[in-house]
């Protein structure tokens, strides 16, 4: 058979009982079995169980068939039948078998440690548990994208490469870019910031990089970061389409992704009462349930891994915590102006201790407010801003500022927590880890 013969998606196979197909896939488990071969085959549709019989094939196709490794590429034409023992209750009678590519003994068996598997990441790729979680991704990120455009946003495209960050500006990655210091950019937020006066509600889906030295089960040192900005939004408005996205993101996956469902044992009833309102708690209150179950928290302190779970570990929907103290949040917060202690942000975390996916917050709009707030903040963090490197976003406040406000939501994150995921670095193809480079 040729390699362009036309095929049908194994997932077809089912439709199609009783009638001649040909289908194209990678030889997912093979075993033989009195002058039979019993091959599993994959294609991004399914796996279908094909039988094929000595006597009735080839004495050329049985012999590749033979020697095939798993993961050799194989081009099959075959009758489906319904067997209700074999996988998926479809079973396909093999006519002819064209091996496309023999390949090589495949690394990958059972019960290999995490850390081989990321050593052949481009290998684990085609298992079904990768397969299915890079299926979930592309749908997050359309559902993602499909709200925002409903919504009268556009979608933007800002510089990885940048001089200035969008946080503290430490926790970056340097690059020599021409003989200048320049830095891969943490957040696209300054950028869209600037396109908000020309079409007033704007994002951008693009990586992000943090040089953080973190080993948790949350952290990247590349991450996908979706990140809107709105003008006139306030601190409200903002929560209140921050928790509508994502309430359209996990319905949208539990009413277009049964399959998917199952295999990560997620239930379809759970997503879809994932609803606004969430939950709403000061960083006062936050603060005061934590003291209540134990924690020795005090005022100003940040939030780490126990914290967001002893907030979460009963909830079933995210929460968001609000008005954080302003000595521990960035520059372009503006002040709260009902407690000055503060700063007009929220945090959206995940439930059972998922962790943090959404940073938001009002953004200092008023130049000499934020001249203010950066000269406070280089003296509360101990940090000093090259206010050159910030003069053409500096430059926004003197034409034309409208009070505006925007978000960042870690996808990644995101997908950990609605797929119920161990560690982050399974929600994305390539993982950018502390001690993983490559592949």
């Amino acid at each position: 058979m040729k390699a362009d013969a036309k095929a049908v998606p194994i997932g077809m196979a089912v439709s199609n009982v009783g009638k001649s197909i040909t289908i194209r896939g990678w030889i997912y488990r093979k075993r033989s079995s009195g002058g039979k071969i019993f091959a599993v085959v994959r294609d991004v549709s399914g796996t279908v169980q094909c039988v094929v019989d000595k006597a009735k094939i080839a004495e050329k196709e049985w012999t590749e068939i033979d020697a095939a490794y798993l993961e050799s590429s194989v081009i099959i034409k075959g009758v489906p039948k319904k067997d209700e023992r074999a996988p998926g209750g479809i079973e396909l009678e093999v006519e002819k078998v064209s091996v496309v590519h023999i390949g090589e003994q495949f690394p990958i068996t059972e019960y290999q440690s995490p850390e081989f598997l990321l050593d052949v990441r481009h290998l684990w790729l085609r298992s079904q548990r990768m397969i299915s979680v890079m299926k979930a991704r592309a749908n997050i990120f359309r559902y993602a994208r499909n709200f925002l455009d409903r919504n009268g946003f556009f979608e933007i495209s800002a510089p990885l490469i940048t001089v200035a960050g969008g946080e503290t500006g430490s926790n970056l990655f340097e690059v020599d870019y021409f003989g200048q210091k320049a830095f891969l950019t943490e957040s696209s937020q300054l950028y869209a910031e600037a396109m908000v006066p020309a079409l007033e509600k704007v994002y951008s889906l693009a990586p992000s990089y943090r040089a953080e030295k973190s080993r948790t089960t949350k952290h990247l040192a590349e991450y996908w970061h979706l990140e809107p900005e709105m003008a006139y939004f306030d601190s409200k408005k903002n929560m209140k389409l921050q928790e509508k996205l994502v309430s359209h993101i996990a319905a949208s996956l539990a009413k277009e992704n049964e399959e998917l469902l199952k295999y990560f044992e997620i239930s379809k009833d759970a997503l879809l009462k994932i609803r606004p309102p969430f939950k709403r708690l000061s960083y006062e209150k936050a603060l005061q349930l934590l003291n209540e179950k134990g924690s020795a928290k005090k005022w100003g302190d940040d939030f780490g891994v126990d914290e967001e779970r002893l907030l979460t570990e009963d909830e079933s929907a995210p929460i968001f915590v609000y008005n954080w103290p302003k000595e521990i949040k960035p520059f372009y917060m503006p002040i709260n102006p009902k407690d000055p202690r503060t700063v007009l942000c929220d945090d959206m975390l995940a439930p059972k201790g998922h962790g943090e996916i959404i940073g938001g917050s009002e953004r200092t709009w008023k130049l000499d407010e934020l001249t203010a707030r950066m000269e406070e903040v280089e003296q509360i963090q101990k940090i000093k801003f090259d206010k050159e490197k910030y003069a053409w976003w500096i430059d926004l406040r003197r034409y034309g500022s409208v009070p505006h406000s925007g978000f960042g939501m870690g996808m990644e994150r995101l997908i950990k927590w609605l797929l119920n995921l161990e560690h982050i670095r399974d929600a994305i193809p390539f993982p950018r880890l502390i001690n993983r480079l490559t592949p």
